[in-house]
């Protein structure tokens, strides 16, 4: 079959049109807007601030080596141990706060993924009832994610311990010699294919398994075993230029959405609100990888083939 990255540009705006225009419904646009904002919650410092600390100074002085420093460093902190202590304790708690703070929003958005892509499917705004009925595949999303984070966190550690380790011998010897040069490059590399691995993992996760788990009521490694046999299989070249065409769509909505801030004084760029002003490029975006996928058959169709039975959607969810 002939999958094109073009045609479904049109279908999308057609689409977004029928969602959010005909008819206009302000209600349903705060409602849509607002799954929309979960969808995409978090993603996304403050002052730099130089402090002082009391109590003295373990900073090396030029010409100081590293062995040097730290036993300056182990003897501040033996001067100073109850403010040592107090900076850990407080360290920890802040790192366990900001760690529960992204488990929930981890965890909403999950669900709110779901929640947005059902009020495209259906045509509606509502968050009660699929905030409920995609429990299942949101709880299988976070988890995914947790461990995908999980993982991609020890690889990172793995990397840095790498080359530490080759640049071990020219660290101990105080010197920027063959094996420190080595350990930046293969770093470097290392690194380079980290973010490439874990961005295509996340862009197709994003892109295909989470509409999958939508459309076959499936749990999240069932969705990848359907993206790869039904979608990626035979096609590879065709979801690079998907991915191609979506940089070219994503620039254009990037420059719409500059424009729409400057226009509306800034309000576009307040969370929640600027959603809902931005609803039309979040709908879009979705549409067009939803009306993409729609060329690989039937068994991967999303919409009904009347736009006016949407509610004939099943309870839990449009079926293959």
């Amino acid at each position: 079959m002939a999958i094109s990255v073009t045609e479904p540009i049109s279908a999308a705006l057609a689409r977004t049109g029928r969602i959010l225009f005909k008819p206009f419904d302000v209600g349903k646009w705060f409602v849509l807007g607002f799954c929309a904002w979960l969808a995409y919650l978090g993603e996304g410092g403050g002052p730099h601030v130089n402090a002082q600390v009391p109590g003295g100074n373990f900073s090396g002085r030029p010409g100081q080596g590293p062995g040097e420093v730290l036993n300056g460093a182990r003897e501040w902190c033996e001067a100073n141990a109850p403010l040592v202590i107090l900076l850990v304790a407080l360290v920890i708690l802040a790192f366990l706060v900001l760690t529960a703070i992204g488990l929930v929003l981890t965890w909403v958005q999950s669900r709110g993924k779901f929640m947005f892509l059902d009020g495209i499917v259906r045509n509606r705004g509502a968050v009660v009832e699929p905030w409920r009925q995609f429990k299942t595949q949101g709880n299988s999303l976070f988890w995914f994610r947790i461990v995908l984070g999980l993982i991609g966190l020890g690889a990172f550690v793995l990397i840095v311990l790498v080359g530490l380790a080759i640049a071990s011998p020219d660290i101990l010897a105080e010197r920027f010699g063959v094996a420190a040069v080595i350990a930046i490059a293969l770093s470097v590399i290392l690194f380079l294919c980290y973010i490439v691995f874990f961005g295509v993992i996340g862009l197709l996760l994003e892109d295909f398994v989470v509409p999958a788990m939508y459309l076959r009521n499936a749990r999240v490694m069932a969705a990848w075993g359907l993206f790869r046999r039904e979608l990626l299989a035979g096609h590879v070249g065709t979801i690079i230029l998907f991915y191609l065409m979506k940089i070219v769509l994503g620039m254009a909505i990037v420059i719409i959405a500059v424009m729409a801030t400057c226009i509306t004084c800034c309000l576009a760029a307040l969370p929640y609100l600027g959603t809902v002003i931005l609803l039309p490029l979040f709908v879009f975006g979705r549409c067009y990888t939803v009306c993409f996928i729609e060329q690989f058959g039937e068994p991967w169709r999303f919409f009904a083939p009347d736009a006016a039975a949407p509610a004939a959607a099943s309870a839990g969810g449009p079926s293959g």
